[in-house]
């Protein structure tokens, strides 16, 4: 079979031959692979920032963001069957017994960092022709989501940093007031650093959650990101035409900042102005660029004197998939075409040129029509 793969050694990307792979387990399942997402992960390993082949290999063959259609499945499995669309996991376990995060099935916790993750580190990803895995690392999709199914795990990112924010804040009186006979109000507000498709993504699930939602990036509106934030309910801020001053005499106190951009500079100036009882969700990573002055004392003032918390979050468990799942089903009944808008498709045959540059707002590998 073909595949898109990475060659640390050699700085080289392109197509390889590999091995067509067979089941070889009573729960494994085979896939035939439609799409995947490209992502600034994607970029940076074919950047050769970092990236681990498999043992063995001098190949890593990239894509973690996924949609793959089952065609064979071993004689134990029961989580889906031939024909389903599925979303697989990216995340597998460490090997350790005093793992308690992996050994619970929740490997996007792992203690001891020696996790491996499709794509990215120790296993080969998911832009191939066929991937084979074990069951209990696929997600089902409707296949009324076919089209945007690749979206799923992209999504994750957001539903994952939502059930936090939840249970972090309920350290503290956090419902919204409701009147008898009046239309909800939003009491929560969140600014969301960056637009491209996590950025989007995280916007419309706090839309959603009932979060005012302003959307905080470097292009100057109108463009295309502009308008479907306005499209999704958000508020589309331009670092262009306001600094973040401006910013936040417009908002208000700032009670969630959901950064999707991995640039550090941006994350902490905005730090700086979280609000009262606020969390500051970090997504991204950044690049390895030289230090950042950062105010320390006025960082460490504001955490305890307005009750902040900060925290990261990385990689999924199968809630936030299941979770993300729904909520993307919830997209498409709200604004079908602005979801499908998110996405431009790329040949297979062209993806390894176009790796290094962005085309659209989320690209999508097409592996199979």
């Amino acid at each position: 079979m073909r595949a898109i793969a990475v060659t640390p050694a050699e700085k080289k990307i392109g197509v390889i031959d590999l091995a067509e792979p067979a089941i070889s387990s009573p729960t494994d399942v085979k896939l035939r692979m439609i799409e995947a997402g490209v992502c600034g992960t994607d970029k940076e390993i074919c950047a050769f920032e970092y990236g681990t082949p498999p043992p063995g290999s001098r190949d890593l063959v990239i894509g973690h963001e996924s949609l793959g259609e089952v065609i064979e499945i071993g004689a134990k499995v029961t989580r889906v069957k031939v024909g389903d669309f599925v979303v697989p996991m990216v995340r597998r376990p460490c090997p350790h017994d005093y793992c308690p995060a992996c050994r619970s099935d929740r490997q996007d916790f792992c203690f001891t960092g020696d996790f491996t993750e499709r794509g990215i580190k120790g296993r080969h990803g998911f832009m191939a022709q066929f991937v084979v895995d074990d069951e209990r690392y696929m997600n089902p999709v409707p296949p009324d989501l076919r089209a945007v199914a690749v979206l799923v795990e992209p999504l994750t990112i957001a539903e994952k940093a939502l059930i936090q924010v939840w249970d972090v804040q309920q350290r503290l009186p956090w419902s919204c007031p409701v009147t008898p006979g009046k239309a909800h109000a939003h009491c929560h507000r969140a600014v969301v650093l960056g637009a491209g498709p996590v950025g989007l993504l995280g916007a419309m699930a706090l839309v959603r959650n009932g979060f005012d939602t302003y959307v905080y990036a470097r292009e100057r509106a109108p463009n295309p990101k502009a308008d479907i934030s306005k499209m999704i309910g958000a508020q589309y801020f331009s670092a262009e035409t306001h600094s973040l001053e401006a910013l936040i005499t417009q908002v208000g106190n700032v009670d969630l900042v959901y950064e999707a951009t991995g640039a550090s500079r941006s994350a902490f100036d905005m730090i700086q102005n979280l609000g009262t009882n606020g969390i500051f969700v970090f997504t991204g990573v950044p690049g390895r660029k030289g230090p950042v002055e950062v105010d320390t004392d006025l960082l460490m003032r504001n955490l305890v004197l307005k009750n902040q918390v900060i925290f990261g979050t990385v990689n999924a468990g199968h809630s936030d998939y299941e979770g993300a799942i729904r909520r993307l089903e919830q997209f498409m009944g709200l604004f079908p075409e602005v979801v499908r808008s998110l996405i431009g498709r790329i040949p297979f045959d062209q993806a390894a040129e176009v790796l290094h540059r962005r085309l659209g707002i989320k690209d999508v590998v097409t592996m199979a029509a």
